[in-house]
């Protein structure tokens, strides 16, 4: 209608205009006038007719929307109807975390809990050995690689204080054993469990902490042997410590006891038997079983001065050997000290007293003293050892005199990242080191760097000069070290070692069968 009145109204102007110049123009621009408001009025028809057709089209396309609209609307409360009906969702009572990358499981309220451990120390190293006549033995020490430690298994918690682990080690070598098979050496393969206890923290006596624990484990005897293999300075714990711990305490023990300490203090003792490497058998020859030995070993140790940046500590133990290893078909009690030159690319000992005869018993007792100042620590030990043997030997004089020995150790350390070793009251020990800024390149940091000194000593021979004497010989080992902490997961140890191994051929006999060395080795590290 609006287009209609539009025209009108142009017709009529157009009409007026016509009628003004009619009277001064010709008929032939009345015509003209005439024919083009013809042709725009055929113009007007079309628009109007155009804008007819679009208004109904969009009325009908606006209708299928709605219906479609209406269609989805309806299949959707169809597909929702045919979905069954779910309660309210329950929360998950297991919590999953990575205390230090350790995948561990718990319950909501952390009672009960269980994560996989692992460790991974592969060794790779040469030797420059030089024996000092054709008496000594060995006369070659072989270069190559070891799988040192490469343990997997579970540690964990039920109720709260009941605490367990199971762990073995498929590793080539350890501290504390040996090849069993007639001939071996010591120190062979010696794959096997290497912890499965179960241990009972919920009484807390004295205001402190307390765990009752039994089965296979490592026992915190000694400062040493208290400090993780993922945490002490250098590839191989001090010869005096392995040989002291390897009569009754060490790895792979069977042992019953308990443990109480609190931030300062710490003691212990227990009970102890054969370790997991035992034949248990009273009829096997070869190799003899020796499954009857047991023990018991003690140990007081603490914090007597510490500060923010610095610590102090002291502490004694003892080891008591009460019936010694016993071939239950010839009823030969033997005991042998052993160890290798403070590294295992070779399994072979280049000092020991090969088997004592009549063994009756032996003691160990030791002192201990550690510290440190900011980024530097230092610790050592001391160990005096003594040998009874009076088995077997019928009436008096009771056998031969008893043996003693000795052997010790001192070493240090400097962090030159600034880090430092904390102290772990748990075990009253020095844990390693956690790098203040682990190596990235993306964030151009290198983790912690870390030299270290050693020097060790045990000295095996007692008697010389007399048949009953042990020619064990005596073992001097100086080890440099420069250790990489990649992250507190993963560290690179590169250790340097000079020895010289003063031996005699026999107890009466004055040949030199000693042997001096130098040995570098680098040790890959990985655990969590």
């Amino acid at each position: 209608m609006r287009i209609r009145t539009a025209t009108m109204v142009a017709v009529a102007g157009l009409l007026a205009a016509s009628s003004a110049r009619a009277a001064e123009g010709t008929d032939a621009e009345i015509a003209l006038l005439k024919q083009q408001l013809k042709m725009l009025e055929q113009k007007l028809d079309r628009l109007q007719k155009q804008t007819t057709a679009n208004t109904q089209a969009a009325a009908t396309a606006n209708a299928k929307a709605d219906t479609a609209k209406a269609d989805v609307k309806t299949a959707v409360a169809n597909a929702n109807a045919a979905i069954p009906t779910k309660g309210p969702l329950v929360a998950s009572g297991v919590v999953v975390t990575m205390p230090n990358n350790r995948p561990t499981i718990c319950t909501a309220d952390e009672q009960n809990c269980i994560s996989l451990t692992s460790r991974l120390h592969w060794d790779v190293g040469g030797y420059n050995y030089r024996p000092n006549s054709a008496a000594t033995s060995p006369q070659k020490l072989d270069s190559g690689e070891n799988v040192r430690r490469a343990r997997i298994g579970v540690l964990g918690k039920f109720l709260g204080d009941w605490n367990y682990a199971l762990i073995y080690d498929f590793g080539g070598s350890s501290d504390g054993f040996g090849g069993t098979a007639p001939g071996s050496l010591p120190g062979g393969g010696v794959a096997g469990v290497e912890n499965a206890y179960l241990s009972y923290t919920g009484l807390k006596p004295f205001g402190g902490k307390m765990a009752i624990e039994g089965g296979i484990m490592d026992l915190p005897w000694t400062l040493d042997e208290a400090t993780s293999s993922n945490d002490i300075l250098f590839m191989e714990r001090a010869s005096a410590g392995v040989v002291a711990a390897n009569i009754a305490a060490g790895d792979f023990r069977s042992a019953f006891g308990t443990r109480w300490w609190n931030d300062t203090f710490w003691a212990g003792g227990y009970v102890t038997g054969p370790t997991t490497g035992a034949i248990h058998s009273a009829s096997s020859v070869a190799p003899a079983g020796t499954s009857e030995q047991y023990g018991a070993v003690a140990r007081v140790a603490g914090q007597v001065v510490s500060g923010p940046d610095y610590s102090f500590h002291l502490g004694a133990d003892a080891e008591w050997l009460i019936q010694p290893p016993r071939n239950l078909v010839t009823q030969a009690q033997t005991l042998t000290l052993s160890d290798r030159p403070e590294l295992r690319i070779d399994p072979t000992s280049l000092v020991s007293t090969g088997a004592i005869a009549n063994v009756s018993g032996a003691q160990v007792y030791g002192v201990e003293a550690a510290g440190t100042y900011g980024s530097f620590f230092a610790q050592g030990e001391y160990y005096w050892f003594n040998v009874d043997r009076t088995a077997n030997t019928g009436l008096p004089p009771f056998g031969a005199s008893s043996l003693k020995f000795q052997g010790g150790y001192v070493e240090a350390s400097y962090v030159l990242t600034g880090e430092s070793h904390k102290y772990n009251p748990a075990s009253a020990s020095y844990g390693g080191i956690a790098p203040a800024h682990p190596f990235s390149l993306q964030a151009g940091s290198w983790g912690a760097w870390e030299i270290a000194g050693r020097f060790s000593t045990i000295d095996l021979n007692d008697q010389l000069a007399t048949a009953a004497g042990i020619a064990g010989g005596r073992q001097n080992v100086y080890t440099a070290a420069l250790n990489w902490y990649v992250s507190s997961n993963v560290r690179f140890m590169f250790n340097y070692l000079h020895g010289d191994i003063s031996k005699q051929a026999s107890s009466t006999s004055t040949v030199n069968a000693g042997s001096r060395f130098d040995a570098f080795a680098m040790r890959t590290q990985v655990a969590f």
